[in-house]
């Protein structure tokens, strides 16, 4: 008997680099999904597309099919294509869901607008997020935290947010390799993608107040790396390390050679760094603001002040406590609560209960 097929799109809009926490979270959900095409269709009738800019097609294998992303899609998205569901991956995304899509879902990452934003301008993000959103037949948010924001600054909304936690990529048992100058002496370690936000500024008078440890910033380059520089060599800050566009390889050696991940963040929506950090077991401090506690749990160590001289002793206090506790085991525990397949299947159920011939209550559970 012949199957109907529902065609999902799924919208990694137009996506330049895998580097930072957006891409990571884009790309892992997409290796998840294209595992399971084959089973999907089989057994659902779901035909799964992904939509990315066609340098990126083929990224994700032969069983998916792909769709190329436009600037003019942010006006009007035409296909010959029936859409049942469209997942537009997250709230950065401006390319709308193609004409005759019959449901769509937005991942919402965070809402730091409202951390960065004031009067007027602030008034104007709220009032667009909002109107986008209502447009939506499902929201999911990627933490509690940022649920509760949405329900809290943009209410009344015609759906409530559903939580997604993402996953976490366990790079502990993944290949290694060294970073160039940092083998000799111990570090400790901060990833991220280089921008105010991250606190960037609390870390340097940290190191300002401990000269004698050194520090490496890890990640991806931004237009904040130049500003970053100029201040480490302005305050003559000669045991800062900075090291952009690691590979896999080379953050995993990272993370097993540090002695703690520092990760002062004023505004997150989720938090992937620190959790990579905990999967190698070690000792993580974080801020204790907006999704991060959520996070990080009772296995990290937690910033009250982001002076300096307060800074170095929480964070010397946290690896005597770490060391001498055994609490590596807890940080990784933590970790693995956070797990890409289980975030797929949540998503997959999704899709499911929103096709046409679904009954209220059947069956959701995707193929694993």
């Amino acid at each position: 008997m012949n199957q109907r097929l529902h065609h999902v799109g799924i919208s990694f809009g137009r996506v330049a680099h895998w580097h930072d926490g957006l891409g990571e979270y884009s790309q892992q959900l997409g290796f998840e999904f294209a595992g399971r095409a084959l089973r999907l269709r089989e057994q659902h009738g779901l035909v799964l597309h992904f939509h990315l800019q066609p340098q990126w097609h083929g990224r994700f294998g032969p069983d998916v099919g792909y769709l190329s992303s436009h600037t003019l899609q942010r006006f009007v998205h035409w296909r010959t294509t029936r859409f049942a569901v469209w997942h537009i991956l997250h709230q950065h995304i401006r390319l709308r869901p193609p004409l005759g899509c019959r449901a769509s879902i937005e991942t919402v990452h965070d809402l730091n607008f409202l951390h960065t934003k004031r009067g007027a301008k602030l008034e104007r993000y709220r009032a667009r997020m909002r109107r986008r959103l209502a447009q939506r037949q499902r929201v999911v948010a990627i933490t509690e935290h940022v649920a509760a924001d949405i329900r809290r600054e943009l209410a009344p909304l015609m759906v409530s947010p559903q939580v997604v936690h993402n996953g976490v990529t366990d790079l502990s048992l993944a290949a290694r390799q060294a970073v160039t100058g940092l083998a000799d002496a111990p570090f400790l370690l901060h990833v991220s993608r280089m921008a105010p936000s991250k606190n960037i500024v609390a870390l340097l008078d940290l190191a300002a107040a401990w000269p004698e440890r050194r520090f490496v910033f890890a990640g991806a380059d931004s237009t904040y790396v130049a500003e970053v520089r100029r201040l480490i060599a302005e305050r003559r800050l000669h045991n800062v390390h900075i090291q952009l566009d690691l590979s896999e390889a080379q953050k995993a050696w990272l993370y097993a050679q540090c002695d703690g991940f520092l990760f002062p963040s004023l505004a997150e929506g989720f938090g992937l760094p620190p959790l990579e950090a905990m999967c190698f077991g070690k000792a993580v401090f974080l801020s204790r603001l907006t999704s991060l506690p959520e996070v990080g749990g009772d296995a990290a160590y937690y910033f009250d002040s982001f002076d300096g001289a307060a800074m170095r002793r929480t964070v010397e206090a946290g690896l005597t406590r770490h060391a001498a506790e055994g609490r590596a085991a807890l940080a990784l525990a933590q970790a693995r609560r956070f797990n890409w397949a289980r975030c797929a299947d949540a998503y997959l159920a999704q899709y499911l209960s929103l096709l046409p011939d679904r009954a209220p209550g059947a069956d959701t559970r995707a193929a694993a």
